[in-house]
């Protein structure tokens, strides 16, 4: 096989195509810069260079061999890089965002429980409403919605299934809905960023139905926000079953889903990252995360959260 030094020195005089200048960048006596070039060329059995008045001119078998050579320079030092990094410690700096609804139910004990793994990390953790845009080149993101165009890596986690809840108490007073075609005369709480068009409900047996868009009564950007809303202010919206299930292991029956049977659109779980070599730190991260992934979201079912009406 090659000698790595060989090939060095044979891509520097390509460069410089001068012994004595080369010998100088690589701090070498250019006796052996010579010896070098001349075992490289021994092995490939093959001329390489030739003398030109004061200079050196690549041959035909130089100039082909010459692309090769910077490949694979490029890789040998890309894998030293990566083993040095592999004997280092987790340390550093790392910058996360996260969607907002996630960071208190799932995301914030899985950053606490990663630092407990790595006391040499400095984390700095931001909560987002908004999806990242273009600018967002650096970290580490996880997002809940659509999949943002914003130039990183997106990786799907999961999705979290959606339904219709309210209060026990304001179906009592307003009647339980059976179908989607009696939405329209409800009191609606929303998010912001809802469909122009409507929302689209989906029946396993009945298949889609889209309910046309309504005036919100109170229309808000955070999921939390809407479903305090939902619970003190009185009305429908919809809301992801698995965050509903968790208010209710704090607050039992504040909440219940309406037509059960009936899903609305998948918000999908992102995770976002800078494309080509990462840090140890951040790939020691991602896997994490990934670790830490509820396996309801990755298969999408979650069972809708009823409170039984009072007999």
């Amino acid at each position: 096989m090659f000698d790595l030094k060989e090939l060095e020195a044979f891509v520097s005089v390509m460069e410089t195509r001068s012994l004595t200048e080369s010998a100088r960048l690589l701090a070498l006596p250019k006796s052996t810069m010579s010896r070098r070039i001349r075992q490289l060329e021994s092995v490939l059995g093959q001329t390489l260079l030739r003398r030109e008045s004061n200079r050196l001119i690549p041959t035909e078998a130089g100039v082909l061999f010459n692309r090769y050579c910077e490949e694979i320079l490029r890789l040998a030092a890309t894998g030293c890089s990566a083993l040095q990094e592999l004997r280092e410690e987790v340390s550093g700096q790392l910058v996360v965002q996260c969607h907002d609804a996630l960071l208190r139910a799932w995301f914030s004990p899985l950053v606490l429980d990663f630092l407990s793994r790595h006391p040499g990390v400095e984390l700095k953790l931001r909560s987002r409403v908004l999806a990242p845009g273009c600018e967002q080149d650096q970290g580490v993101h996880v997002w809940l919605g659509d999949e943002p165009d914003c130039g990183l890596r997106a990786e799907r986690l999961g999705s979290l299934a959606q339904g219709l809840y309210a209060t026990p108490d304001y179906l009592r007073q307003r009647g339980d809905p059976r179908h989607p075609r009696e939405l329209a005369s409800h009191v609606w709480i929303e998010r912001e960023g809802r469909d122009a068009q409507g929302m689209e409900l989906w029946h396993a047996q009945q298949g889609s139905y889209r309910v046309q868009s309504t005036m919100a009564r109170l229309t808000v950007d955070r999921l939390s926000l809407q479903m305090d809303a939902i619970v003190h202010a009185g009305g429908l919206g919809l809301l992801p079953h698995w965050l509903v299930a968790g208010r209710q292991r704090h607050h039992p029956g504040t909440l219940t889903c309406c037509l059960p049977d009936w899903q609305g659109p998948e918000l999908g779980i992102w995770l976002l990252y800078p494309h080509g070599q990462l840090p140890r730190r951040t790939q020691a991260f991602l896997s994490h995360v990934r670790e830490s992934v509820p396996p309801q979201w990755r298969s999408g079912q979650v069972a809708p959260v009823c409170v039984a009406p009072p007999g």
